[in-house]
């Protein structure tokens, strides 16, 4: 056991407690915005009152969408199927139209055929990144057929949290259903035999602002005053139908975390704000992007690191090897994992999702979901979203975004064991000298990405100025390493407050594409998303006007990235300067 987090400590979690908060979560339909959401929110308000927490919670305007019934017609047969958050609704009517299948749905798929007025037929789960794919092909609608027998909730929208005037023309144009894996077979095969077949599909959906619920639960150290930064733990509490996993699970894990540390403030060097989500499921991550832009002059001064909770204790999900940190927590990362589930942490990247709504912002990021079910080569909707490839991971179970997320899909061992995951990570965030984000793991991770880039691009794009920067700061890191490990008590200040300037300085542009103030898509992006004219100069010709187009961005990208590095450099030189003369005197 690590000897920053005490053994009674990470033994306080109570599995039977927990289970009795699933039982509460069990109750409720969750759906962003609907009455039923607020009263288990309440639920939660007075357990975390109980421990200890002031509450705030919040009621804001949000802009949902309600999936609702939901068919396909064809040649008089009603097949089974959803729509999906964010679809068209269909006329009262329904909508028909002939059909087009594009398989996989890839920008190749897509490529010379035209779907104008058609609908299509693609594998796989709904997504934002295809419904823009359809929008902008000029499809009237998606049907998507799922890898199995059940279909799956999803939110397509591309737009991350609520729509501005300028992105609200990117939602969806198209009307949205996924249908079984069987249905989609009977649709594809009846599609050979008549190539002129048309569906009529029929799909309700409520779209529209509501006011929803955030709930904000804050303690701050003995010592710490009303304006203590804090660690910023947070998971969504919306669902689809009861969600008892997710996100119940989730829930319990937040409250289970918030009542061992609140018994053990005396032990804390800053404060805990712990916020519960609504928008997530439905809204496209509106209630934390809303929470961002109203609070953003707050979270810039105090928010430390932001720790994400999603989809714990799910039966069957042994795995946790396979969960997401920043490159500068990867070390607490693998602590925690290591100690508290023997498994070794496999440094995959934070991906765009969940409430990641900080990023700008420059708040460093650790976990989103924990854990899952083992590979095993079989499809899985969920694993779509978390990511596919070679992983130990796999989804986090067929009930995942179906009805069929109740309370006997949580084993409370899981439960417990990835709560202890959260409280090591959180206690260690809460209660150590020096905050445990390591900068010189940061340079290395951007220095490796920076080679691979140049190694790619050749003598088309000069990096090596970043390269060599890249290595300075890397150095930089290395030696506020060593300054954390020498110093003593009196250094803390200065060296927690220079550890969150690099942060702000760096996280915007490992994450993020736009300025700080803003949100991207609610798309994947690579590491240092800025860097993307880079990456697409290997794509095109030698001396060609769209090579010169892309070094126009190259070279504004390369611009960002080395101020960025020259931001956090001149942070690191200032702190171990002052340490340095302190250490002569």
């Amino acid at each position: 056991m690590s000897p920053a987090v005490p053994p009674e400590i990470i033994n306080a979690v109570d599995g039977p407690r927990m289970m009795a908060h699933m039982e509460e979560f069990a109750r409720w339909r969750k759906e962003s915005g609907v009455p039923e959401e607020l009263e288990s929110l309440a639920y939660v308000e007075a357990r975390m009152k109980e421990y200890g927490y002031a509450t705030d919670l919040i009621l804001h305007d949000a802009y949902i969408s309600l999936p609702g019934k939901a068919a396909v017609e064809m040649d008089g047969e009603t097949l089974r199927c959803i729509t999906h958050s964010f679809s068209r609704p269909a006329p009262d009517n329904g909508k028909t139209a002939g059909i087009v299948d594009l398989g996989d749905g890839s920008e190749e798929a897509f490529a010379g055929r035209d779907v104008r007025g058609q609908f299509v037929l693609v594998d796989g789960i709904a997504n934002p990144v295809l419904s823009r794919r359809a929008s902008l092909a000029g499809a009237a609608g998606q049907v998507h057929i799922s890898p199995h027998e059940h279909t799956h909730e999803m939110c397509i929208s591309p737009v991350w949290g609520s729509p501005t005037g300028d992105t609200v023309g990117n939602l969806p144009s198209t009307v949205v259903v996924t249908v079984p894996l069987d249905e989609g077979t009977a649709i594809r095969d009846r599609l050979r035999d008549k190539p002129d077949l048309e569906l009529t599909i029929h799909a309700e959906v409520d779209t529209r602002w509501r006011k929803t619920p955030i709930l904000v639960c804050d303690l701050m150290s003995v010592a710490g005053g009303d304006d203590e930064p804090f660690v910023f733990f947070t998971g969504h509490h919306d669902t689809w139908y009861y969600g008892v996993m997710d996100n119940g699970g989730a829930n319990a894990t937040m409250m289970e975390v918030g009542r061992v540390c609140a018994e053990n403030r005396d032990r804390w060097r800053r404060g805990l704000r712990i916020v519960f989500w609504s928008g997530h499921s439905q809204g496209r991550y509106s209630g934390s992007t809303w929470y961002a832009d109203e609070n953003w002059e707050e979270l810039e001064r105090r928010a430390l690191i932001h720790v994400n909770v999603d989809s714990t204790g799910g039966l069957g999900n042994t795995i946790v090897a396979d969960t997401t940190a920043a490159a500068e927590l990867r070390g607490l990362a693998e602590e925690s994992i290591r100690e508290q589930a023997d498994q070794t942490f496999t440094n995959r990247r934070m991906a765009r999702a969940g409430d990641q709504s900080f990023w700008g912002i420059g708040v460093s990021s650790i976990y989103g979901n924990m854990s899952e079910q083992p590979a095993t080569g079989e499809a899985n909707a969920s694993a779509a979203v978390f990511g596919g490839g070679a992983r130990l991971g796999h989804g986090t179970g067929w009930w995942w975004h179906t009805p069929e997320d109740l309370l006997d899909k949580i084993d409370e061992d899981i439960l417990v064991r990835d709560t202890k995951i959260y409280l090591h990570t959180v206690w260690r965030l809460m209660t150590d000298r020096v905050l445990p984000l390591d900068w010189a793991e940061h340079g290395r991770y951007l220095g490796e990405e920076l080679v691979s880039l140049a190694d790619e691009v050749g003598d088309r794009f000069d990096l090596s100025a970043l390269i060599d920067r890249a290595a300075t700061f890397t150095d930089r890191g290395e030696r506020i390493n060593r300054a954390i490990a020498q110093s003593g008590e009196g250094a803390s200040t200065l060296l927690n407050d220079t550890l969150i300037a690099v942060s702000r300085a760096l996280v915007p542009l490992d994450y993020t594409e736009c300025d700080r103030f803003e949100q991207d898509p609610a798309i994947s992006a690579p590491i240092y998303p800025s860097l993307r004219p880079i990456r697409r100069m290997v794509a095109v010709a030698s001396g060609s006007d769209d090579e010169k187009f892309l070094r126009v961005g190259a070279m504004r990208a390369r611009n960002r990235l080395a101020f960025g590095l020259n931001e956090a450099i001149r942070a690191l030189d200032h702190a171990i300067d002052t340490i340095d003369r302190e250490t002569a005197q």
